[in-house]
């Protein structure tokens, strides 16, 4: 994972751009793998671990009526996390974490249902924002680290796959194939 968190700091960095991070299921998980990385400063903003259903309406803007209706384990739930904190972090990406890791089901959810979502630009959960499903076994432990390893993952695809002509020069110099 350390070096899905160091692609994507790394990608960031030459982009000239920030990421802010949601977190639920993962407690600041996400956020640890990337300070982790040297020169993380240049990219990460920061994040909101929204650990309490609550918190995720009043700090990060989702819907209220979403949560009531469906609970804190939900796609459209982490599309708005991602968006909620991208924007109170002034950040080009935000990325969230929500899910069950058990013990017990939540919100009629088993344990292992979990949602990451990326928002970026011109990826708004209205436009385009990236959710992805996940269905995880394992401990608690397990669940969390797998989740931390999908959200990064996630949003390293969406970063490069926007990578312009530039950037994958030099993302090709510094690995001496240029």
């Amino acid at each position: 994972m350390s070096s899905t968190a160091a692609d994507v700091v790394r990608l960031l960095t030459v982009r000239g751009e920030t990421l802010a991070v949601a977190e639920s299921l993962t407690g600041g998980m996400a956020a640890a793998a990337l300070t982790a990385v040297p020169g993380a400063s240049k990219a990460f903003r920061g994040s909101v671990t929204a650990y309490a259903t609550e918190l995720k309406q009043e700090l990060l803007g989702v819907d209220g009526e979403l949560l009531a209706a469906h609970g804190a384990v939900d796609p459209q739930v982490a599309a708005q996390m991602a968006a909620g904190v991208r924007t109170a972090l002034g950040a080009d990406w935000g990325i969230a974490t929500t899910g069950v890791a058990g013990p017990d089901p939540q919100d009629g959810k088993p344990v292992g249902t979990v949602f990451v979502a990326v928002d970026g630009p011109g990826k708004g959960c209205t436009d385009g924002g990236k959710v992805e499903a996940l269905r995880l076994n394992g401990d608690r432990a397990e669940i969390r680290m797998e989740s931390v390893r999908s959200v990064l993952a996630l949003l390293l695809t969406e970063l490069a796959s926007e990578q312009t002509g530039n950037e994958r020069a030099q993302d090709t110099e510094r690995n001496g194939e240029f």
